[in-house]
């Protein structure tokens, strides 16, 4: 099973995520970023969903990387992400830094690979060829993500310079993988461009992944790949593999998912595979002719979206 985006600094959220529990004794759950910003609120849930399923997989979004000045844990970059990895290994919760764990269940063997493969702003607007202008015209048109003020990638340069570290590291562990066994390729951001384009506001795909990873998915022999970040969960197929976006959302977003006939129904089931039509709740006459809803609106203005 999978979920992400949970953020339980909203009281809506912590409650549906005290909630969620296991089919079964033999149950994982993927946590794929976002669980929340302050330290103290990761490790609550961590440790409460780690006693309930016999595995929990966690890969950090930006918000658990953000340095929050509510959070007395005032370390940056990369302190921040191994002070929560080890918190993470403490309470028996795997991480993108530990072995990759082999699913044996149903459609198994399946290696489960956590990845941490932040953005560099390479998912840029049509008409602007760098970062600079990329970013100068997000800045124009009042769509910036919270992270240029609170996401520190310390001690590199600039968030860019630490994903293509990520993507280095990542890719010299990928590739010592047994091609004989396939993936579920698990990342916060997604790996590929393609879900970007139903975003409101097209600006914000810059802090939504990197072209680096376009095809990992091919390369690395995924049946499955699981992100969240968009807060537009469905299910897409990009050259024959299955994409799963399973964010849970703002309590906002969840209103207005409703509103389509797709409510929130809990973490989404990865493996073994059920097509849609055998696990989703009911879902309005747009979204069953494959007409994906764009996000719900939010104000335009700095900041927009984390």
């Amino acid at each position: 099973m999978a979920v992400s985006d949970v953020h339980v600094g909203y009281s809506e959220n912590r409650r549906l995520v005290e909630a969620i529990e296991p089919t079964s004794a033999d149950d994982w759950l993927i946590l794929a970023g976002d669980v929340a910003e302050m330290a103290a609120d990761i490790t609550a849930i961590w440790r409460l969903l780690a006693e309930r399923y016999a595995k929990v997989i966690w890969v950090p979004g930006n918000h658990e990387l953000w340095t929050a000045k509510q959070d007395p844990i005032r370390l940056r970059g990369q302190e921040r992400y191994q002070y929560l990895v080890e918190i993470a290994r403490g309470l028996g919760v795997l991480t993108p830094e530990d072995p990759y764990p082999v699913w044996t269940g149903a459609d198994g063997p399946v290696t489960i690979t956590p990845l941490f493969v932040p953005y560099d702003y390479t998912f840029r607007p049509p008409g602007t060829a760098t970062k600079e202008q990329a970013l100068a015209l997000a800045r124009e048109t009042g769509v910036v993500c919270t992270d240029e003020w609170l996401l520190h990638p310390d001690p590199y340069p600039t968030i860019d310079a630490w994903s293509r570290a990520r993507v280095g590291y990542t890719t010299h562990r990928l590739a010592a993988l047994d091609p004989a066994v396939p993936t579920v390729l698990v990342n916060h951001w997604p790996l590929v461009r393609q879900p970007t384009e139903v975003l409101r506001y097209p600006e914000f795909a810059l802090w939504c992944g990197t072209t680096a990873t376009a095809d990992w998915h091919r390369r690395y022999g995924a049946c499955a790949a699981v992100y969240g970040h968009l807060h537009i969960p469905r299910t897409t197929w990009y050259d024959g593999v299955r994409f799963e976006e399973v964010s849970m959302g703002y309590p906002r977003e969840r209103t207005a998912w409703e509103a389509y006939g797709r409510p929130f129904a809990g973490p989404r089931q990865i493996l073994p595979y059920l097509p849609d039509a055998a696990r989703e709740p009911a879902r309005s006459a747009s979204a069953r002719a494959g007409v994906a809803p764009q996000r719900p609106a939010a104000p335009v203005r700095p900041a927009a979206r984390g």
